[in-house]
C-alpha cells in the first residue's frame, strides 16, 4: 500500500477541507410553496390572457397616457438629459424605444432611461396606500419588454395593469409610509421593482413557476434608502423611484425567460423577504382582493405638475377664485395648513415644482399652474413672483397629519379689505375620491407633450393610447413616442 507523506502543508490543507466541509450547510429539502405564493404566481401567469373589467381598462389607458406624457416632457429636464446621455452612450442592441429621442437601444437600458424620464419631475402618478409612484417604472418596463417580445397593445395594457397590482401590494404589506419612516428604506423603489418585474414578466409570457422566480429576483434587487430626499437636482430621485426599478424588473424577467431559476417562494420559508424586511407583516396582504380590486384604479393622477403636497393648496386657490374672483394684488396674506410630514417636503425648496411658496405665488399671478411655469426656475427670482411669495405662510398641522394618506389642506386668503376666504380640500383633484375625467387627463397630456412632439404627433399618440387594443405590435408606438429632431 502506498504511504502518504504528511507534510505541514498537507495537514493544513486536510484540516481546512474538514473545516470547510463542516461549515457548508446541508442542502435544504425543496420547501413547499405557500398558498399566498401559489395564488399570486398563478394570477401573474394568467394575466396576459385574462379580460379586465371596463373600469380597469379605462384607468390603465389613462395612466399609460399620463406616464408617456411624463416621459416625453421630462426629456428637457436635468434628469431626462442624463438619462438620454446614458442611453446614447450605451445603445448596444437596437430593440427598444427611448422616448423623446431618436435612440433605440437594448431593453434594459431603455427601461432605465425611460424610467428616469418619467420621473424627471413631479408629473407622474402616485399610489397613496403603498407610498409609491407606480407608472414611472412599470410602464417603461412593460414597454421595453413588450418591444423585446413584440407583444400587442392588449397584452401591453394587461402587463401594465399587473405591475400596478403586484408592486403596490408589496409595500402595503410592509406598511407603506410608516414603514418607510421607521426603516428609512424607500418604499418607492421597492414597490416599483416588484411591479416592473411583474409587468416585464407578463410581456415575456412566463409561466407560474417562472413568475415565482421573477418575484425572487425582484426581492434580491429591492433596494433604496430615503437619502433621495436630500437630492436637490432630482436626478438621484429619478433613478431611485423609476430608472433603477424599471431596469431591475426587465433584467429579472429576461434572465428567467432565458433559463434562470431561483427560490420557489421568497415570501415564506427560511430567510424569506418578509422575514428580512418586516417580520410582523401579514403575507395575506399580497393577495388581498387580487383580481377584484385593481390598483391601477386606486392610483392618483396629478392635475398639477408639481409635488404631491402642493396639489391641495392649488386646488383650494382655484376653488376660492371660482366663488370670489380676485387679482393677486388684492391679496394681503395666504395661510396654508399642511400635514407636518408633507410640509417639510415642499417648504421653500430649490426646485420650482416642489416649492409650495413659489407655486402658490405662480397660481396667484397666473391664475393657473402650467407645466412650463412649474419648471421655470429663473422665474423664482422675478420681482413680481417674490412679492406674491412673501405673502405665503406655511403652517404645519398635526390634525391634518392624522388624515394621511389623504393629502388634505386648509387655505385661508386674507384680502386687503380685511375679508377672508377659507377652503379645505379633503380630496385632491385627480385622486381616487375626486378623479379627473378622461378629457382632463388628455388636456394635461397635451400640455406636456405638444412642445416636444408637435401637435399632430401628440394628437395621434393620444388617440392610439386610448385605442391601445388596436395596436398589433407595441413597436408601432415608436414613431409616436420619439422626437425626430434632437433638442
Amino acid at each position: 500500500m502506498r504511504q502518504i507523506k504528511w507534510t505541514r502543508r498537507r495537514v493544513l490543507q486536510s484540516a481546512g477541507g474538514v473545516v470547510a466541509a463542516m461549515a457548508l450547510p446541508a442542502r435544504p429539502a425543496k420547501a413547499a410553496v405557500s398558498e399566498v405564493m401559489t395564488r399570486l404566481s398563478t394570477y401573474m401567469s394568467e394575466a396576459a390572457g385574462t379580460n379586465l373589467p371596463a373600469e380597469a381598462v379605462e384607468k390603465a389607458k389613462q395612466h399609460i397616457l399620463d406616464t408617456f406624457a411624463a416621459m416625453i416632457s421630462g426629456a428637457d429636464l436635468p434628469p431626462g438629459r442624463v438619462a438620454l446621455n446614458f442611453a446614447k452612450a450605451h445603445m448596444g442592441e437596437k430593440v427598444a424605444t427611448v422616448a423623446a429621442s431618436s435612440i433605440v437601444c437594448g431593453p434594459i437600458e431603455a427601461a432605465m432611461a425611460n424610467g428616469m424620464l418619467a420621473h424627471s419631475d413631479e408629473t407622474d402618478d402616485s399610489h397613496a396606500l403603498s407610498h409609491c409612484h407606480p407608472g414611472c417604472a412599470m410602464v417603461p418596463a412593460a414597454l421595453a419588454a413588450g418591444e423585446q417580445f413584440g407583444i400587442d397593445g392588449t397584452r401591453f395594457l394587461r402587463a401594465v395593469t399587473l405591475g400596478y397590482d403586484v408592486g403596490p401590494r408589496v409595500t402595503m404589506t410592509l406598511g407603506g409610509l410608516p414603514y418607510q419612516m421607521e426603516s428609512h428604506r424607500s418604499t418607492h423603489s421597492v414597490a416599483s421593482t416588484f411591479g416592473a418585474a411583474a409587468a416585464a414578466a407578463c410581456a415575456a409570457g412566463l409561466n407560474a413557476q417562472q413568475m415565482r422566480w421573477v418575484l425572487d429576483y425582484a426581492s434580491q434587487q429591492a433596494s433604496g434608502i430615503v437619502a433621495w430626499q436630500r437630492d436637490t437636482d432630482h436626478i438621484e430621485k429619478s433613478l431611485v423611484f423609476a430608472g433603477m426599478p424599471a431596469r431591475n424588473g426587465v433584467s429579472a424577467a429576461l434572465l428567467i425567460q432565458l433559463g434562470g431559476t431561483g427560490v420557489d417562494d421568497v415570501f415564506s420559508g427560511a430567510d424569506n423577504f418578509l422575514m428580512a424586511w418586516a417580520p410582523k407583516a401579514d403575507p395575506g396582504t399580497l393577495i388581498d382582493k387580487l383580481g377584484q380590486r385593481f390598483e391601477v384604479a386606486q392610483t392618483n393622477i396629478k392635475k398639477w405638475t408639481v409635488g404631491s403636497p402642493i396639489q391641495a393648496p392649488l386646488d383650494a386657490l382655484v376653488n376660492i377664485r371660482k366663488r370670489h374672483p380676485f387679482e393677486a394684488d388684492q391679496v394681503q396674506k395666504v395661510v396654508i395648513r399642511l400635514a407636518t410630514s408633507e410640509a417639510k417636503t415642499v417648504n421653500n425648496r430649490e426646485m420650482p415644482d416642489i416649492s409650495l411658496q413659489h407655486m402658490v405665488a405662480v397660481m396667484l399671478t397666473d391664475k393657473t399652474a402650467s407645466f412650463a411655469s412649474a419648471h421655470d426656475k429663473p422665474r423664482m427670482q422675478e420681482a413680481g413672483i417674490l412679492r406674491q411669495r412673501a405673502k405665503v405662510e406655511l403652517v404645519t398641522d398635526e390634525e391634518l397629519e392624522k388624515q394621511y394618506p389623504m393629502r388634505e389642506s386648509i387655505v385661508e386668503v386674507t384680502f386687503n379689505d380685511g375679508t377672508k376666504q377659507t377652503e379645505r380640500v379633503n380630496a385632491v383633484r385627480g385622486t381616487i375620491d375626486n378623479p379627473m375625467t378622461r378629457e382632463e387627463v388628455v388636456e394635461k397630456s397635451r400640455d406636456l407633450m405638444t412642445p416636444v412632439l408637435g401637435a399632430a404627433v401628440c394628437a395621434k399618440l393620444i388617440e392610439t393610447v386610448l385605442n391601445i387594443e388596436s395596436v398589433k405590435n407595441i413597436r408601432d408606438l415608436r414613431p409616436l413616442l420619439q422626437r425626430q429632431k434632437e433638442a
